[in-house]
């Protein structure tokens, strides 16, 4: 069996990561537009670099949950016939021990270099503007896909849903394309299709089996059961 997870702000959420959007709009306390586009970096690099490095000393502070640790358990138990696709730019899931994973919307812990395209492992601040460890050029960003970019690896996602036999949606809305589509695609070649969500999804996004409740909570248990079922 061949399965691909597709995890959203939900299970990262439970660790203490904010949520990517509020109720309100904003995306803890600042506007879409003034943190998470191009024209906002190039606007105000200075404002941008402070709020991401921010967030990537606030991530450094929690830890993994349940539901991460089951998925890692699960990737033991399958290797290579397991995909976790990731909206989050969180390290939660490698920490707890996921290594088979895509980071469609980029990494926290990593920088983009404007110069050169490199994408070098950073943990540090980027404010400061240090020099990228390739080209030397102090022009890193952060490697966060923001509204209007490409995100990564779609076309290692989109195989991977094409030949996946389940497709399980983990504490995502549902309603961010390319995202969004994955789970239609995914029935269309005959994948059983599971939402674990904390509140289910738009009843028109039909899954064949739908559970509300925490990620750390369900995925577990969702886990044991899949184990249960292949003889893991």
């Amino acid at each position: 069996m061949r399965i691909v997870v597709l995890t959203g702000a939900g299970i990262s959420a439970e660790s203490g990561v904010p949520t990517f959007r509020d109720a309100d709009g904003l995306w803890e306390g600042h506007r879409i537009e003034d943190v998470a586009t191009p024209e906002a970096f190039e606007r105000d690099p200075d404002a941008v670099q402070a709020f991401y490095d921010a967030r990537r000393r606030a991530v450094a502070s929690v830890a993994p949950n349940a539901a991460h640790f089951a998925l890692a358990r699960l990737e033991n138990a399958l290797g290579d016939r397991l995909l976790v696709v990731t909206q989050n730019v969180d390290d939660l899931h490698e920490r707890a021990g996921t290594r088979n994973l895509v980071h469609m919307h980029g990494e926290l812990r990593r920088a983009l270099c404007t110069a050169c395209g490199a994408r070098p492992l950073h943990d540090g601040d980027l404010e400061p503007r240090p020099p990228c460890p390739v080209c030397g050029e102090r022009m890193l960003r952060p490697d966060v896909v923001w509204f209007g970019e490409m995100p990564y690896e779609l076309d290692r996602i989109e195989q991977a849903v094409v030949a996946c036999d389940a497709f399980v949606s983990i504490g995502t809305s549902g309603e961010v394309y390319p995202a969004a589509g994955y789970m239609a695609l995914a029935a269309a070649f005959g994948a059983r299709t599971v939402e674990l969500n904390l509140v289910p999804s738009d009843p028109l996004i039909p899954f064949d089996e739908a559970r509300a409740g925490r990620a750390g909570e369900l995925v577990p248990v969702w886990v044991d059961e899949t184990l249960r079922l292949l003889g893991a």
